[in-house]
């Protein structure tokens, strides 16, 4: 397919507000790549997003086809693609919800949180993601007892063969996402299965059948949105007061959710939070349940196990430590928990250590003083190793001749 041949644009904004070596690897969105050059690139929307960052901004561009690919969205929503007529940049806004000053909610998680202090500083610029609810249900049925490399490549699979063809960059497809419709067919469940998707084909093929013909397709679905965070394209509205188990509209959304193929607490939470923008939504993962034993004293008398009764117990805990946006502050807790990321929670250290030896030099009495000084130099920009990049080791040796003569 061609594409319409695009240039980079500037966003101005700074690590600590956006960090996108952080947020697009800590779990939420498991469709972006990252190129050798250090770009990242999505299909979304009907464009070819690629996104790069430095110390003062974010830079971006999007490929359009020259054909129109076949929408994900409903019409209604679905982004006008002229050149004239290009919405990425409100697009990129929306996505990365940025018209939330991040640094004032770092201070005010933090202020009320003694534990989130401590943590937080190595692990700033983490945005929640306002991904299509679509993508996010999806996404996270495959989640369900599996790690991210695996998620991303079952969700992969899912555009390559399902989803419409936006164009390639270097020779790569880019798919965007399927549509419920195109999910729902007979042999859907069975390809899948090929595939390795195991148990969870059959609860994305049901799913999507759902969805498609029993709910009247994905307006139910954003319907389940939260008014003050909604889908693209829709004008926000207030979602009334924070109540201790959440707001009316995220327990409602919540247990609608519920009665979907695969999709149990967790998952819902998942969707809540990063599909239909219910911030207050906390999902307890087996990362979270050690965070709240370790951090929060959990795990003795009636929560000395995971239940359902736990569950809801360590949400109603972290929506009252910070409040309406409890979700957010516990994504950067669970990023700062990921192996992926256990670099940035050991220190720098130095190690100094001195050896003496005696020597005879003719009738003097020589002491030689050798100081080995080992240091473990850690990098703390913003920018992510590589998984198989190691830590730098560096010994150095001074000598120091410091003598003392006495007669033999």
């Amino acid at each position: 397919m061609a594409l319409r041949a695009a240039k980079w644009y500037k966003l101005p904004i700074s690590l600590t507000e956006l960090c996108i070596d952080t947020t697009l690897r800590c779990g939420q969105s498991f469709r972006w790549r990252k190129s050798d050059d250090d770009v990242w690139s999505c299909a979304m929307h009907g464009r070819i997003l690629s996104l790069r960052q430095d110390a003062d901004a974010l830079h971006y561009r999007a490929i359009f086809p020259s054909k129109p690919a076949l929408p994900t969205l409903p019409a209604s929503i679905t982004p006008s693609i002229a050149a004239d007529d290009d919405d990425t940049l409100a697009f990129i806004y929306h996505y990365f919800n940025l018209t939330s000053n991040l640094g004032q909610l770092y201070e005010q998680w933090a202020a009320s949180d003694a534990n989130f202090k401590r943590r937080a500083p190595k692990f700033t610029g983490i945005r929640i993601l306002r991904q299509d609810a679509w993508e996010a249900l999806i996404g996270f049925i495959c989640s369900s007892n599996n790690n991210i490399s695996r998620i991303s490549g079952m969700v992969h699979n899912l555009c390559l063969h399902y989803g419409p063809l936006i164009g390639r960059i270097d020779h790569v497809p880019y798919h965007d996402f399927p549509t419920p419709q195109a999910l729902c067919k007979p042999e859907v469940e069975e390809h899948l299965r090929k595939l390795g998707f195991g148990y969870r084909a059959k609860y994305i093929a049901k799913t999507a059948r759902i969805v498609a013909e029993g709910k009247g397709g994905l307006a139910w679905l954003e319907a389940l949105s939260n008014p003050e965070y909604p889908q693209f394209g829709v004008e926000p509205k207030p979602a009334g007061e924070l109540l201790e188990g959440g707001r009316e509209g995220y327990r409602k959304a919540h247990e609608e959710l519920l009665v979907l193929q695969g999709v149990g607490p967790k998952v819902a939470d998942c969707v809540c939070l990063f599909g239909l923008g219910w911030l207050e939504s906390v999902p307890v993962d087996t990362h979270v349940w050690q965070i709240a034993q370790r951090d929060y004293k959990f795990g003795k008398g009636k929560h000395s196990s995971l239940t359902a009764a736990t569950y809801v117990a360590i949400g109603n805990l972290f929506r009252k430590l910070w409040g309406k946006e409890a979700g957010w502050a516990h994504s950067v807790l669970f990023t700062a928990d990921l192996k992926a990321f256990s670099e940035r929670t050991v220190a720098k250290t130095e190690v100094k250590e001195e050896e003496v030896t005696i020597k005879i030099e003719g009738n003097d009495v020589v002491a030689e003083a050798v100081v080995k000084q080992e240091t473990v130099k850690r990098k703390r920009i913003k920018k992510e190793p590589d998984e198989n990049e190691h830590q730098v080791l560096e010994v150095k040796e001074e000598v120091t001749r410091r003598s003392k003569r006495q007669r033999a």
